[in-house]
């Protein structure tokens, strides 16, 4: 079964959407979102009851490091990323907050690790942005596959039976093969808020049965998106990183 990743949706409604959308017409007959379903954009509500509908339906949903912020403040985001959640706050139904602070941080299932930062620390946030880090987040996985986002870029490191890690730089619509002789780390992006200077949100798929996963960039409606986080009263350059994805 066709698993579709999705990861760092950030209150991006349009962006969700478009990448749903895409996956099912791809084939995508499982979903795992996995964190940070809220933060920076301007429709959170809609998003958490549109991923619980999925939940309700059996997909992995995780918690994010925002997801964890609605409920517990911290001290380690920048301002607009603070006042982003501070308005969240105010913007979500109370039973919303509730089924965000319920959320796991980490789900393993056979040769699956579902994470939304690193498997060797969850709660720390820590970013897997080096070899040496995926290195210890496979290893605190112990699975096949670890899949996991918060970084906002795509990328796919491996563990070869020697020890040694290397990491690929996908292109976007290529399956590329993750055969199990091997250990693979996949960084699926961000749906709701890319950083690479391209706007069109960002999923991967995985597909056990072949041992492929593809990464997909999917065009949105960026721009209608950009103008709910003005007409919300958000941070301009949420708005401004939504247009020029950065």
């Amino acid at each position: 079964m066709v698993l579709a990743l999705l990861s760092d949706i950030h209150s991006n409604l349009e962006a969700l959407e478009a990448c749903l959308r895409h996956a099912r017409e791809n084939g995508a007959e499982r979903y795992a979102f996995l964190g940070d379903l809220v933060g920076y954009g301007a429709d959170p509500q809609a998003v958490v009851d549109r991923i619980a509908n999925y939940a309700r339906e059996g997909s992995v949903v995780l918690k994010g490091n925002h997801d964890e912020a609605v409920r517990t403040p911290s001290d380690y985001m920048n301002r607009t990323a603070a006042e982003a959640i501070a308005w969240t706050r105010g913007a979500l139904a109370p039973e919303s907050k509730a089924y965000l602070d319920s959320l796991p941080l980490c789900v393993r299932g056979g040769e699956t690790c579902f994470v939304h930062a690193s498997a060797a620390h969850p709660g720390r946030w820590e970013y897997v942005d080096s070899p040496a880090e995926a290195a210890r987040s496979m290893a605190a996985a112990r699975t096949t596959y670890t899949f996991s986002g918060h970084v906002h870029d795509q990328a796919l490191y491996f563990r070869r039976p020697t020890g040694k890690v290397g990491w690929i730089a996908p292109l976007p619509g290529r399956p590329m093969p993750v055969p199990p002789h091997s250990d693979w780390l996949a960084l699926v992006g961000s749906v709701g808020q890319p950083r690479d200077g391209n706007p069109a949100a960002a999923y991967a798929l995985f597909d056990p049965a072949n041992a492929t996963i593809t990464f997909h960039r999917v065009p949105y409606d960026h721009r209608a998106a950009a103008d709910k986080v003005r007409a919300a009263g958000l941070p301009a350059i949420l708005a401004y990183r939504l247009e020029e994805g950065i």
